[in-house]
């Protein structure tokens, strides 16, 4: 089954999340500025998504 665009738009926007997130050094209020959104929206994000900054290095240590 393909993905609906209301999921390739979510995967889109976790990504940009996490990357904008690594290039900020995980301070989610920097990231937030440049991506143009609150604090708090950032915050509601990373939790609805299950960003997790250990998650992401435990993966790059297993590569």
């Amino acid at each position: 089954m393909p993905d609906t665009l209301k999921d390739k738009v979510k995967e889109m926007e976790r990504k940009a999340i996490l990357s904008t997130l690594e290039e900020c050094d995980w301070v989610q209020a920097k990231a937030a500025r440049k991506l143009g959104i609150t604090e708090r929206m950032i915050g509601y994000k990373i939790k609805k998504y299950g960003i997790r900054k250990e998650a992401v290095e435990e993966l790059r240590v297993k590569c």
